[in-house]
């Protein structure tokens, strides 16, 4: 009998103040992830810009992944599991 493989992704994600996001993911879970911190302290400005609120809220699901841009920012999943960025 094979058993079934299954992967964590997210599944949900909303903006809920700051650089705060709700996160839902496919287990049931959820996350309230703060971005602020890793985005206060990152130099490179191609992150850098997601200091700005519209670019911040620009976020998208792909295939169960959180990123913004063309992957330009985009976290391990177990660290978004975790609450950690």
């Amino acid at each position: 009998m094979k058993s079934k493989t299954e992967y964590l992704e997210v599944s949900e994600a909303e903006h809920v103040g700051g650089y705060e996001l709700k996160l839902r993911f496919n287990n049931g879970t959820e996350r309230l992830v703060d971005f602020g911190p890793f985005l206060r302290k990152v130099q490179n400005p191609d992150l850098a810009k997601y200091r700005n609120m519209k670019n911040f809220k620009s976020f998208r699901i792909h295939y169960g992944d959180l990123m913004w841009g063309d992957y330009e920012m985009i976290f391990p999943i177990i660290d978004l599991y975790r609450g950690n960025v």
